[in-house]
């Protein structure tokens, strides 16, 4: 199967998909196009509930302890079994207001004492853009031009902050920080791509990837190199000066000698 043809599976899994789940940047979900609202869900503890199922997407299954302990550990067991009990509810009804009694829910699948949020007709911005550099890695190397089509895609779904209404959450700071990495390292590489075809853009990526992690130096080297090639030396020095103060006010170390060398480069020296 093609690399074409595996990214436009992955872009049009949206428009197949009666869930439609978007978790970077904010938080929405669709069921057949009608957006959630703040209301349907009732309590915050239900669309709690719901991201935490999201997070959690690639395990089999969470037990109900697993997923108080996690949630709402300052709970008693049976404050913590009431609080899913209701959650579990609260999800059903907004994402299935028609259900019949004694249905089984589509989205939230129930297996023994575990549940899982449902893969079926399920849509997440935040798999997407895995399923997309999945895929560039898959092509690196062999095709600059589709590895940067992959890259504009999966930078264009990163919107931003892994559910930023949860970033004092425990239970989400290791996937989010994961997916930042993961949009640093597009932006760079699709910055690096593109470089010499369009400095501009290469700049504006380095500026989004600094925005995510004011420190990474990689990131101030591609905004140096992309003004050094639109021959603009002020930009190089500012973009310069920039990083060794970051940097020392960080970590009270230098940039790296491939940073200063760009910088020598631009100042003849």
């Amino acid at each position: 199967m093609s690399i074409d043809h595996n990214l436009e599976n992955i872009k049009t899994s949206r428009q197949e998909a009666s869930l439609v789940i978007e978790t970077l940047g904010g938080f929405r979900v669709f069921v057949d196009g009608r957006e959630i609202t703040p209301k349907d869900w009732g309590r915050d503890k239900t669309a709690q509930l719901i991201q935490f199922f999201i997070t959690a997407r690639h395990r089999r299954g969470l037990h109900k302890e697993q997923i108080i302990d996690r949630l709402w550990e300052d709970s008693t067991l049976d404050e913590g079994m009431r609080d899913i009990k209701v959650a579990l509810h609260g999800i059903n009804k907004a994402l299935e207001p028609n259900k019949k009694p004694r249905v089984e829910p589509k989205y939230i699948i129930r297996q023994g004492l575990t549940y899982r949020l449902s893969e079926k007709q399920v849509w997440i911005d935040a798999e997407a853009f895995d399923q997309s550099l999945a895929l560039e890695n898959l092509n690196i190397k062999d095709n600059p031009k589709h590895s940067i089509q992959i890259l504009k895609y999966a930078t264009e779904l990163y919107k931003g902050t892994y559910l930023p209404n949860r970033v004092f959450n425990d239970w989400t700071s290791t996937e989010r920080e994961r997916l930042q990495l993961l949009a640093i390292n597009a932006m760079i590489n699709l910055g690096e791509l593109t470089l010499e075809s369009n400095p501009t853009e290469s700049i504006r990526l380095a500026q989004e990837a600094l925005i995510i992690d004011a420190t990474w130096e990689e990131a101030y080297r591609l905004q140096m190199t992309a003004y050094a090639l639109k021959k603009n030396r002020p930009q190089v020095i500012k973009t310069y000066q920039a990083c060794v103060k970051v940097l020392d006010k960080e970590f009270g170390i230098d940039p790296l000698p491939e940073t200063k060398r760009i910088y020598d480069q631009v100042m003849g020296i």
